[in-house]
């Protein structure tokens, strides 16, 4: 190994050479066909857009001003953001040449980015340093953490909706309080900004005088910090595992991760030895320590690592031992459960008081200067919060939910229509040989897994930073061959398979959003996303309304779930549980229920994720994957045909605007449903139209945010609506359907038919608690009957 092999002080484990190979385990260098040639402006750092064609202006830095429309839709007013840069609190990027240090962060704390450093202050003409000038930014730097803390608008990076650390223009990202849910994030961008860097080694080589694709210097590195409790969390142990699972295949990861040890978890004490050993155990990441009460220590072995992790692009572990002064937090009161000469020996080891003996013993200051400008720093601080207290707070709902999620449906639109004009235009004849000169138009009606397929592959073709991945997805083509044949055609860069752990999944993806890609992750089964929900709810959902929206994670999570599978059951295959999904706020869910739905949800959800930085569900019915007929066997008319691209921008379909059939007159009762409901529903009003009853069948299509204005129209039009829900009645959609049409003042008769509040069971008993055709039916009648 490089001299630098030797352990650090306090001792390390070296993780050892990597052992398998790379070929198709995931992000690796490379640059043969379907290899992409990446956005080189992420998303969260992009100095300007012009995405599908569609101008987009940058994320915005510092305070942020949004405009509300007439429809209710934010979207930020255009700021020139300062230089490029990606990090998230307790993740960061950082580069040799001048990045926020590995250290010093409080403990979980997001992802960072490298930004060049502030160029220290101009000499005066004295020849000494200009004092003032740093003095000035780190009273800056006070102000910005009291903002926070007192909610004000000014605020950099949350704008006085919650106190979090973070600054675009630092590549520092924020992160919640979740314990370790950040960590996963950090390890999926440090493996995207891997990628990044040697696709643009190939590049150079290709074109030396060409321009980089990567935003970041080609030494970045992520530095992710997070406290010793947090050891012990299932996601911590997730980003672990994953960091070190794609080391031993030989594909790297440069994350630094930095324990911050001071040997509690609020009153929970960690076992002597036990964050040592479980951080020396982890297989794949290389183990540092240092005294953290010690500056001369830390900055030694914090380079080490750092410098560690930039030339061997391989993870490793700062374990750095420190101290807890004052409570943990607010009204904590530490004397509860520590003794009084415990906090002394702490009080002892103030990394300040060591500090300045180090200053005092190399002759810099006396005691007495040193103390005078401690006195003066605290005066400046509290006059700082003083000011700080009476800058402007959030006093309005728009102002509050402006970040959150932002929808330009326009832009969208635009976009699909941008795509659909390349692929029908310029990219047509890449288009023809990448589906071997049988594009899926001209294949014949699909089912609803082939549509799927189909349109996965002309995302991939549209967006070349798109990269889809999950367990079972590459080589065997999904569980349900919904992804079959991608990876042959795209290249194992762009389609692979990853380790069996949806926490991890989810992880990658949020890295990769962040990093500027465009993930598609699947969760194999809905039920498997319960035990990772929230890299969902806690992160990707949060980022951007944590931020202002100058850091955002877009990503389209595909999800096979819901019921009905014929000899395939049992709870864990078959969950009709999606009260966890809609009661997120900003994330979208849209559910294919028809092929000629497929295609154009899923454009439309990766055109939001590309414009406005959505994070989306996009939920397959799995018991219509393969459906052919709808009335009777070998109909085939529950089979679609492809719309070839010229026809994408008529049929895009809006996030929040449902479908709806007309059966029969059509004029006597409304059906409101989604997925498999979309079938049994349209089979039960042929058999009510038999009978002389009309229906419409509203097909929801997006289950967050639901099409409220299209369902009070269709509801209003027979003043008779029958909710047609295979969710269970208890945290079913039925009951968000029923509450819209009540605020909306609707007083026609209504009624609902949902599944039982029962796990799904095996076999025939499944169709005890399930919502049936027949009941479908008579609850129509019953509704006519009133």
């Amino acid at each position: 190994m490089a001299p630098d092999a030797a352990g650090p002080p306090g001792g390390s484990v070296d993780a050892g050479p990597p052992v398998g190979s790379a070929a198709g385990a995931g992000w690796g260098g490379e640059t043969g066909p379907g290899s992409p040639v990446h956005d080189p402006h992420p998303a969260a750092v992009r100095p300007t857009d012009a995405l599908d064609g569609v101008a987009v202006p940058p994320p915005p830095a510092g305070a942020v001003a949004y405009r509300v429309g007439a429809d209710g839709t934010a979207e930020p007013v255009p700021r020139q953001r300062p230089a490029p840069v990606a990090v998230p609190t307790g993740q960061a990027v950082t580069s040799a040449a001048g990045a926020p240090d590995p250290a010093g962060d409080p403990a979980d704390v997001g992802p960072v980015v490298p930004a060049p450093r502030p160029e220290p202050a101009v000499a005066d003409p004295a020849g000494g340093p200009d004092l003032d000038g740093w003095q000035e930014a780190y009273a800056e730097a006070a102000r910005d953490v009291l903002r926070g803390i007192v909610a004000s608008t000014r605020d950099p990076i949350a704008g006085g909706r919650h106190k979090v650390f973070g600054r675009a223009d630092l590549a520092v990202v924020p992160t919640t309080s979740t314990i370790a849910s950040h960590l996963p994030r950090a390890v999926g961008l440090g493996l995207a900004v891997e990628r990044l860097r040697r696709m643009d080694t190939a590049g150079r080589r290709d074109d030396p005088d060409g321009p980089p694709r990567s935003p970041w210097p080609r030494d970045a590195i992520v530095v992710c910090s997070f406290g010793d409790a947090s050891v012990n969390h299932a996601s911590a142990t997730a980003a672990f595992n994953t960091a070190g699972w794609y080391d031993h295949t030989g594909l790297r990861i440069p994350v630094l991760f930095v324990c911050e040890d001071n040997g509690l978890g609020i009153s929970v004490r960690s076992p002597a030895g036990w964050v040592e050993r479980t951080l020396r155990a982890r297989p794949g990441v290389r183990y540092f320590a240092a005294d953290g009460t010690d500056p001369v220590a830390v900055h030694a072995v914090a380079a080490e690592a750092a410098g560690w992790v930039r030339r061997h692009r391989r993870p490793a572990v700062l374990h750095l031992r420190t101290v807890r002064l004052l409570g943990h937090a607010g009204a904590d009161a530490e004397q509860a459960y520590r003794s009084t000469a415990e906090i002394a020996a702490d009080e002892a080891h103030d990394p300040v008081l060591a500090t300045a003996r180090l200053l005092v013993e190399a002759g810099v200051a006396t005691g007495e200067e040193l103390l005078a400008r401690y006195d003066e720093r605290g005066w400046q601080v509290r006059r700082t919060a003083e000011e700080v207290l009476d800058e402007p707070k959030l006093s309005a709902v728009a102002e509050v939910v402006a970040p959150l999620s932002p929808r330009r449906p326009s832009r969208v639109a635009a976009a699909v229509a941008q795509s659909a004009q390349r692929a029908a235009g310029p990219d047509a004849a890449g288009r023809a040989e990448a589906f071997a000169g049988r594009p899926p138009e001209l294949a014949g009606p699909l089912t609803l897994a082939q549509s799927i397929n189909a349109a996965l592959a002309d995302g991939m073709l549209s967006h070349p930073q798109l990269a889809v991945f999950g367990e079972d997805v590459a080589a065997k083509g999904g569980v349900y061959g919904v992804t079959k044949g991608l990876r042959e055609r795209f290249g194992a860069a762009r389609v692979f398979d990853t380790l069996l752990d949806e926490t991890s999944v989810l992880g990658l993806g949020l890295g990769a959003g962040l990093a500027g890609m465009l993930p598609v992750p699947e969760i194999q089964y809905l039920a498997y996303l319960h035990n990772a929900e929230d890299q969902l709810r806690g992160e990707a959902a949060t980022l951007q309304f944590f931020s202002q929206g100058a850091f955002r994670n877009p990503m389209v999570v595909r999800v096979p779930g819901l019921a009905y599978q014929e000899g395939f059951g049992g709870h864990f295959h078959n969950d009709n549980s999606v009260a966890v999904l809609r009661d997120v706020p900003g994330l979208v869910v849209a559910v294919p229920a028809r092929p000629d739905d497929a295609g154009p949800l899923l454009r439309t959800c990766l055109a939001a994720a590309v414009v406005d930085g959505t994070v989306s569900v996009f939920l397959e019915p799995i018991a219509l994957y393969h459906t052919r007929d709808l009335y009777e066997p070998g109909d085939g008319e529950w089979l679609a045909s492809y719309a070839e691209p010229s026809a994408w921008a008529a049929g895009h379909a809006p996030i929040g605007r449902a479908r709806v059939y007309g059966v029969g007159s059509a004029e006597d009762v409304t059906i409101v449903t989604f997925g498999n409901g979309v079938r049994m529903s349209l089979r039960a009003a042929s058999t009510l139209a038999d009978e002389g009853i009309g229906c419409r069948v509203v097909d929801l299509r997006w289950l967050a945010p639901l099409p409220v204005a299209d369902l009070i129209r269709e509801a209003s039009a027979t003043g008779r609506v029958l909710v047609v829900d295979e969710t269970r009645r208890s945290g079913g959609v039925g009951e968000g359907i029923l509450a819209a049409l009540v605020d909306a003042g609707y007083v026609g008769a209504a009624r609902r038919v949902a599944a039982v509040d029962s796990f799904v069971p095996l076999g025939p008993a499944a169709r005890q608690v399930l919502v049936s055709e027949d009941a479908i039916t008579q609850g129509a009648r019953t509704l006519l009957a009133r």
